[in-house]
């Protein structure tokens, strides 16, 4: 049998490894269920998302989808659609962001204290079982994760830096001589060729398609990293006419989510930890996608106008589409019996439900994976919204977390069921 904490080792290169066949016993396999690797994902968007383009009309199972929904339809049975929640008490529009994990209230007060996010909760609950309780991630600094003592948490916003605490090992000049090597167009892989063919001659066929597939993935994203790089880099072509102000690489929201969403799936497939935050900030930039030409903030405050209305349908169908593309890697990743999907709660939502208004109720969530019975929408009361922190209830309980109240979450949220 194989140790679940193996390693490919080379010369400045520790690469973790997806969990294999041959690192659980037979006798174990059939309790591989019981919630000791299950793992959650929690993304904000923070300037929310149109909610017509999102919500369905009709509840239950017979919904129709929507524009939003089109990218994932494929994996209707894999999500849940959630409407009519909120936090009870959590005001302020924007500084909501603050307590879309804490379900703290009234973060617009100048005497707020915050409180403990779901992410480090749960983090403290499960104990060291990886090497990271938690990873943070955001595109621009802020970030979802808050201490038990109501202090926030620094999230990550360069991949490239998740990537070295990931699979680099050895002081800072052996880190970097890593990195040069994947901008000269070398790989982590090639240091670990010898130990990688001598693994793969000791597992099934299984585990060799799913170390494979770890390894390809592995190398995408080192390709990724290495193009976002030299865009950074890159002198930028002259022009006679007024420069607008620089918005450097920050405007390309959707290649650097695009970025973030692949060290999530790393970081789960390889078991470096088990629990991701990503907080996709608002910002008062215009983005980089074709078809918009205002910034991002100004078109949430869209006043209802058709036109700016269909210019933030761009960027949030864009938005939706690589969520799509996070969910289907997940989907297509083998775990155990199942998918990775299967083991991975993924929440997608917003502390804002209606961005042009700066209300911060009806927020709109798509709940994915995780092993629930899927494929509904989950209406509850718009005017009188059920408390959000009742999923998160749900989610820690799925984990193997035995709590029945998490701030304003007394219970667990009615109408989701776990598959069986």
């Amino acid at each position: 049998m194989i140790s679940r904490r193996t390693f490919l080792r080379g010369s400045g290169v520790a690469l973790g490894l997806p969990l294999l066949d041959a690192m659980i016993p037979a006798v174990a396999r059939a309790a591989s269920t019981n919630g000791s690797r299950r793992r959650m994902v929690a993304i904000n968007v923070g300037l929310g998302l149109h909610l017509p383009n999102i919500i369905p009309e009709k509840n239950g199972h017979g919904y129709e989808t929507t524009p939003y929904l089109k990218p994932i339809e494929a994996l209707r049975d894999q999500f849940t659609v959630i409407s009519g929640t909120s936090h009870p008490e959590v005001d302020g529009g924007h500084l909501a962001e603050k307590s879309f994990l804490t379900a703290a209230p009234h973060p617009v007060r100048a005497s707020f204290k915050n409180s403990i996010s779901l992410d480090q909760y749960a983090a403290e609950k499960l104990g060291p079982k990886t090497r990271f309780g938690t990873l943070a991630l955001s595109l621009t600094g802020r970030g979802l994760s808050w201490s038990r003592s109501g202090v926030a948490l620094p999230a990550h916003t360069r991949p490239s830096v998740v990537f070295s605490q990931l699979f680099l090992e050895g002081s800072a000049a052996e880190k970097e001589k890593q990195i040069q090597r994947l901008k000269d167009g070398q790989s982590v892989l090639d240091v670990v060729m010898d130990k990688t063919t001598g693994m793969r001659r000791r597992l099934g066929a299984a585990d060799r398609d799913k170390l494979d597939e770890y390894l390809t993935s592995v190398r995408e994203t080192e390709q990724l990293l290495v193009q976002n790089e030299a865009w950074e880099n890159k002198p930028k072509p002259k022009v006679d006419a007024k420069p607008p102000v620089d918005l450097d690489d920050k405007a390309d929201i959707i290649g650097r989510a695009r970025l973030m969403y692949d060290m999530t799936l790393l970081a789960l497939q390889t078991d470096s930890t088990r629990i991701v935050t990503l907080f996709k900030n608002a910002l008062n930039i215009v983005p980089q996608i074709a078809g918009v030409d205002q910034d991002y903030h100004n078109l949430s405050h869209h006043g209802k106008d058709p036109e700016k209305i269909k210019e933030l349908a761009i960027i949030e169908s864009a938005q939706m589409r690589i969520f799509a593309e996070f969910l289907n890697k997940l989907h297509a990743t083998k775990e155990g019996g199942g998918s990775l999907l299967d083991e991975t709660m993924v929440l997608l939502g917003s502390n804002l439900g209606n961005a042009s208004s700066h209300s911060n109720v009806n927020l709109p969530i798509i709940f994915a994976g995780g092993g629930f019975k899927h494929g509904q929408h989950l209406a509850f009361d718009a005017k009188k919204n059920a408390p959000l922190a009742k999923l998160f209830v749900t989610m820690m309980q799925r984990m193997g977390i035995e709590e029945d109240q998490f701030a304003s979450g007394k219970g667990t949220l009615p109408g989701l069921e776990v598959r069986t």
